[in-house]
Order: C-alpha cells, then sequence, then structure tokens
C-alpha cells in the first residue's frame, strides 16, 4: 500500500536521531505510523533511533534523499534536521545557510519530485528577534537577529513559495524553548556542547557541570533575569502529530507558535531546581549577552485553535523532574558500564 509498511504509513523524519525528532518518532509510533528517520548522525544519536528504521544521509544529496523518499512512499515529512547554536551561526554563518536554508530547499525540491506535499516543519521563536512585546503572536514582525534565526525564516519564506508555485503545502511550528525528557526515561536531552538552562542547571546540580553562569541581573524583568517559556519535548512532539494531520489547501502554508503563555525567569528556574533536586545549584552572575531579550513567551492560541493543541506536561516542576530523572539514569548507566 503506497505510504505504509503493512498497515502503518509512513512518516519520514528527517533529523529524527535529534533532541525533538526522536521524541517525536516514540510519539508517531504509538499512534501507529512507522517513523522512518533520514539524519546524517552528525549532531543525532543512533541510540535514539528506537522506532523505525534510520536512513543514514545527508539534506544535501538530493539523489540519496529522492531515493529514500521513493523507497519508503511517505504519507508525510516532518523536518527538524538543522544547526541550532546560536552563538555558532554568528561564527560561521554561511554554515548555517547551506544547512539549514539550502538543505530545507533540497528536501522540498525532492518531495516534489517524488508527488510528496505534505510537510511539517520545526521553526522557532528566534525568528522573532526581539519582540516588540509580549506574548509573543504569529502577527508580531519577524526580525531575527543572528543568522541561526535568519537561517530558520529564509527556510519557511522558501517554502511558502514552493507552496504558493504548487505541490507543497507545509505546517511551521515555531517553538520556544524545549526542555524535558520523555517520562518514560527511555530517551532525553543529550546535547554536545550543552547549551541549554535547564540541563545545565541540572547538571551543575549533581557536580558533573562547572557552576551556572547566569547572564545578566539587570534586565528589565522582575527579578532582573531573563524569562523564558519552557514547553516539555513530548509536548512538542504532540504539536508536530497534530500538524500533520492539520487540513490545510494544497500549496499553502500555515505557521503557529508552540509555548505555554507563561515565562519562567532564571532566578526561578534555579529555586525550583533545587526543590526538584533537593540539592543547591552552584551558580555566578555574568554580564548580559549581547541581543539576548528580556522575555520570550509566546501567545498560543492559534495553536489551540488550529490544532487543537495542549500543552500538558509543561509544568516547569514536572520539565525539571523528567530531566532529572533522565540525567540520573544516564549516569547510572555510565557507572554500570
Amino acid at each position: 500500500m503506497a505510504g505504509s509498511e503493512g498497515t502503518r504509513p509512513v512518516v519520514l523524519v528527517t533529523g529524527g536521531a535529534g533532541y525533538v525528532g526522536s521524541h517525536t518518532c516514540k510519539m508517531l509510533a504509538g499512534a501507529g505510523y512507522l517513523p522512518v528517520v533520514y539524519d546524517t548522525l552528525e549532531r543525532g544519536n543512533a541510540w535514539s533511533v528506537r522506532w523505525g528504521p534510520l536512513e543514514q544521509g545527508s539534506l544535501m544529496d538530493g539523489d540519496r534523499l529522492r531515493g529514500v523518499i521513493r523507497n519508503c512512499n511517505p504519507v508525510g515529512v516532518i523536518h527538524f534536521a538543522a544547526y541550532t547554536y546560536v552563538g555558532e551561526s554568528v561564527a560561521d554563518p554561511l554554515m548555517y545557510y547551506r544547512n539549514n536554508v539550502l538543505g530545507t530547499v533540497s528536501l522540498a525540491r525532492a518531495m516534489m519530485a517524488e508527488g510528496v506535499g505534505r510537510l511539517v516543519f520545526s521553526s522557532t521563536c528566534a525568528t522573532y528577534g526581539i519582540p516588540t512585546g509580549v506574548p509573543i503572536d504569529e502577527a508580531t514582525p519577524q526580525v531575527p537577529i543572528n543568522p541561526y534565526g535568519q537561517s530558520k525564516l529564509l527556510a519557511e519564506q522558501a517554502l511558502a513559495l514552493a507552496g504558493a508555485a504548487g505541490g507543497l503545502s507545509t505546517v511551521a511550528l515555531r517553538y520556544f524553548n524545549a526542555a524535558g525528557a520523555d517520562p518514560d526515561g527511555e530517551i532525553g536531552e543529550a546535547h554536545d556542547p550543552e547549551t541549554h538552562l535547564i540541563p545545565l542547571a541540572l547538571a551543575a546540580a549533581r557536580g558533573t557541570a562547572p557552576p551556572l553562569t547566569v547572564f545578566g541581573t539587570d534586565h528589565d524583568t522582575p527579578d532582573g533575569t531573563c524569562i523564558r517559556d519552557y514547553v516539555h519535548v513530548n509536548d512538542l512532539a504532540s504539536a508536530h502529530l497534530a500538524a500533520l494531520g492539520h487540513r490545510i489547501d494544497e500549496g499553502g502554508f500555515f505557521a503557529c507558535n508552540l509555548g505555554t503563555g507563561t515565562g519562567t525567569s532564571v532566578r526561578e528556574l534555579i529555586a525550583l531546581t533545587e526543590e526538584v533536586t533537593g540539592r543547591p545549584v552552584p551558580h555566578s552572575y555574568g554580564p548580559r549577552r549581547e541581543g539576548d531579550p528580556a522575555a520570550l513567551v509566546a501567545d498560543r492560541r492559534l495553536a489551540h485553535s488550529a490544532l487543537g493543541w495542549e500543552p500538558r506536561l509543561s509544568d516547569p516542576r514536572n520539565i525539571l523532574q523528567t530531566a532529572w530523572t533522565w540525567m540520573q539514569r544516564q549516569d547510572d548507566v555510565t557507572r554500570s558500564g
């Protein structure tokens, strides 16, 4: 049957060996899909590919990509494959434009050539840059302030234009701060290097990382530290699943934010980390990072109305608890090995 292996419809997941991608693959499998992962494994983890086959390859290898699409004949594609480090994007912007923009263009061309017209694109709130106010809705001007955000915006624009030309329909999900881990403890966050606040705070409490550095205490926020909207990774996965079934006209482009609508400051997060772990979080204070917005909080109403999406696991304590359980389990595995 077209688009299936046996009775399971196939979904191609680019970057499916990464953090959000692997959690989405697990959820797809639980919903009756067969996730086929397409990943270079340059930054993904082969051990996280557990719910379907792995096809190793680059988005820039058009012939390889088309062959995989032709062979698995997916009902749709979920596209996570991207570089995501802001600092790295500033140091090497052309690498980000090549991978994030041209890689997306290559994927779109391969899909259209093989007659696959359904794409869910993992985008980011970084496309908004420094917002004029919070919460941030989809009408907020997209004025990114770093090459990472710019590369994601250009990819969105390319996909919208491809849709207007015919043959491709895209749902772009602009999500805020992905965090937490699989509640079952099977997979979790494992970046190298790790730059995200929650795993860094937990590792500092665990004593397996240096003291946390808090960048800026003079932001225009109630306690002077940055406020961010943390979304549990499984909630993000559920949104990608919902987007796969979202009704959209052929050649259409639809974008929405994924966030909770509630922000947590760095000071608040440190206090919560200490509550969850029962340990102090060693930390120090440094100057602001250039271009760091004081607050990034989503207006999530469109995701709710269009996709029926609700962030059910994104209470900050639950996020921290699942991430802490995952971290402890990984330490236990390392010691037993």
